[in-house]
């Protein structure tokens, strides 16, 4: 006998080559495992991440009637369609005032939390054009009696601030009194507290945003001169708090600020590759859902990726910003009233 084996190779024993072949299968499994064990866990850890709100059980059927469905899209015929249909989303930023990350960011006490930012996101039938309406916080309305998590209702408050519904009655009186000033179903709600959009901003990169005056609040520690700024999460979330640096120091010009907020996260989102960059795609999505309460309709990881499939061919060029008409209220200089009949004719436009 030579010492080669029936293949041509040399001073090598069948045997003990077998062996290794066994090993290299065993350990590609084994990693094979590994993959889809850690693809697993970082799903369940995403989508555990998610809190919600059962707010249609809460609210029942005395709300608006919801919007006419239209068919869903399937280009490829295989995969299961995407919704097309027109949709209104309560979007709250939540002055959350638990953790210490949020106490870092402003959200001072350890207790309470108050709705200080209020968006209604409108996305038309097709999916290609969106409405945005900021309410301003300090808008005068009447409060519905909202259902209590502890049993029984908050009375009816009339001349109450806006984001009062939130701090009596959290995300489901915050929706009731929406739809009550509105007369618009909210089909869902989104809720992100302050560390969450800090870290969102941080994990995308940062944003770019042009401010045309210079701010200075101290209130909110944001110091920038006139011109365009790449701002970090802090920063950020400091431009989106700050209005005593700018026109007069009330609520309605903070708003300009956060819509033009909206815009350059939708632009940073678009342009960062997230498919091609797992590490940064789950930096973001670990940051969006670490800090989200959303209703029961959109509290899975699998329906959040649904509506974001859906929404593609958004960009920020289609997005339209504006605010709810608001004229001071005569009873008190700092607060705002619903300026009529423009407010009802924005909302019924949008319905």
């Amino acid at each position: 006998m030579t010492g080669h084996d029936e293949n041509g190779g040399a001073g090598r024993p069948r045997g003990r080559r077998s062996t290794l072949l066994k090993i290299a299968g065993l350990t590609m499994a084994g990693l094979l495992v590994l993959g889809v064990g850690a693809a697993g866990f970082v799903y369940w850890h995403l989508d555990h991440n998610i809190k919600s709100v059962d707010i249609d059980q809460a609210l029942g059927d005395d709300r608006p009637a919801k919007a006419v469905a239209t068919p869903s899209a399937n280009a490829s015929g295989s995969a299961e369609p995407l919704p097309t249909g027109s949709l209104n989303i309560l979007v709250l930023g939540s002055d959350s005032r638990s953790g210490k990350e949020n106490k870092a960011l402003g959200g001072g006490s350890s207790s309470g939390a108050r709705s200080d930012t209020a968006m209604v996101v409108h996305i038309d039938a097709g999916r290609k054009k969106a409405t945005i309406v900021s309410i301003p916080r300090d808008t005068l309305v009447t409060r519905p009696s909202c259902p209590l998590k502890s049993g029984g209702a908050t009375a009816v408050a009339y001349d109450s601030m806006f984001n009062s519904a939130y701090s009596v009655g959290g995300p489901v009186c915050a929706v009731k009194t929406v739809e009550s000033i509105t007369g618009i179903r909210m089909d869902h709600y989104l809720e992100i507290d302050f560390s969450g959009f800090a870290k969102l901003v941080n994990a995308l990169g940062g944003v770019t945003v042009t401010t045309t005056q210079d701010i200075d609040d101290n209130d909110s520690h944001l110091h920038l001169a006139a011109g365009t700024h790449h701002l970090d999460g802090k920063q950020a979330l400091a431009l989106a708090r700050t209005r005593h640096g700018i026109g007069d120091g009330s609520d309605l010009g903070r708003i300009g600020l956060q819509q033009q907020l909206v815009k350059a996260l939708l632009d940073q989102i678009s342009s960062t590759s997230l498919l091609t960059d797992p590490a940064k795609l789950y930096d973001v999505a670990d940051a969006v859902t670490g800090s989200l309460t959303t209703d029961t309709g959109l509290d899975s990881l699998s329906e959040l990726v649904s509506l974001g499939e859906s929404l593609k061919g958004l960009s920020s060029t289609s997005v339209k910003t504006v605010m709810m008409p608001v004229v001071p209220a005569p009873s008190n200089p700092n607060r705002v009233l619903a300026k009529e009949p423009a407010a009802s004719e924005l909302w019924k436009s949008l319905g």
